[in-house]
């Protein structure tokens, strides 16, 4: 049973899920979507996160790296050579800014349900619960992921799963019998669309959607709506069509894309490859909101 790397653990939640929950986020996903706001979390090994424009270059992380990992530019800012940097973790107390995070760790089961434990009376009081999301939870090790929802269930919590879909279906049936809600991610039907802004064909999410919907599974959809990816009215029509005539009415949340995590990627040393694209009005989240609800959808909410 391989322990899977987390990157955040963020307790009163209110958005991933009903109540008051306690989110769990793991590291790793097998989509490449431009509009990631936590790109931190694409990749399944612990990374280096590194804020330079706060950076005095004063050196004191070059010399603290026993690697020689680290040097400093000739703007006088550090820079970390991937390769040869191992994550000792060595410069990150040398940082008169605290400039440097490494971001990822691995939890055991008994770890984690230590962390859940302590806020059982917050979920009993606003019948939330814990959820599991990421990167994508549904790749992580299932073996760990099924011992940890029965550990989850076995204390009464109510247990939801947030996913792109994109994962093996065998993922889903082992963790179906304890899983209440399955918060699912649609982006686009139009699967050319899809190959470029996620990276891969929404075959395999569309499957899994089907397979959790054919067993009766509670389903939440969650749309991030992209301008232009997918926040014109015939693509939220074909979502629409799609759910009505194989998914059913469902609970949907139509999330505004927001660019608030592009300096993730300046920290990852990345380039942020949705800086064209755009976020949707208030104005036309509500048009698509009421698009839906025309069309017998009664829980739509705009956001998480």
């Amino acid at each position: 049973m391989k322990e899977p790397t987390v990157i955040n653990i963020q307790k009163y939640s209110v958005h991933d899920g009903d109540g008051i929950r306690t989110t769990i986020f793991f590291k790793g996903c097998l989509l490449n979507c431009w509009w990631c706001h936590n790109p931190e979390s694409q990749r399944y090994a612990p990374e280096l996160m590194f804020n330079r424009e706060k950076c005095s270059g004063c050196g004191y992380c070059r010399k603290a790296c026993s690697h020689g990992a680290i040097t400093i530019d000739e703007d006088g800012t550090a820079h970390t050579d991937t390769d040869k940097c191992v994550l000792c973790a060595d410069c990150l107390d040398y940082c008169l800014h605290n400039n440097r995070e490494i971001v990822g760790k691995q939890y055991s089961i008994k770890e984690l349900m230590t962390i859940v434990n302590k806020d059982a009376h917050f979920y009993e009081e606003s019948g939330g619960g814990v959820t599991l999301s990421g990167g994508e939870v549904m790749t992580q090790d299932i073996d760990y992921l099924e011992e940890l929802c029965r550990q989850l269930k076995d204390k009464g919590y109510n247990v939801a799963i947030d996913t792109c879909g994109y994962a093996p279906k065998e993922s889903y049936a082992r963790l179906l019998p304890y899983v209440d809600t399955f918060l699912y991610d649609i982006k686009t039907l139009n699967d050319e669309a899809h190959k470029k802004y996620m990276g891969k064909s929404n075959d395999v999410i569309l499957e899994n959607l089907e397979f959790l919907a054919d067993h009766r599974a509670d389903i939440n959809i969650r749309i991030p709506v992209v301008v232009p990816v997918n926040s014109d009215a015939d693509t939220m029509l074909d979502i629409i069509t799609y759910l009505k005539k194989r998914i059913g009415i469902v609970k949907v949340n139509l999330l505004p894309y927001h660019n608030t995590g592009s300096s993730k990627y300046e920290k990852l040393g990345r380039v942020y490859p949705a800086a064209d694209l755009g976020v949707p009005s208030q104005e036309h989240m509500e048009m698509l909101k009421s698009l839906f609800e025309e069309h017998g959808f009664q829980q739509v909410k705009i956001g998480g």
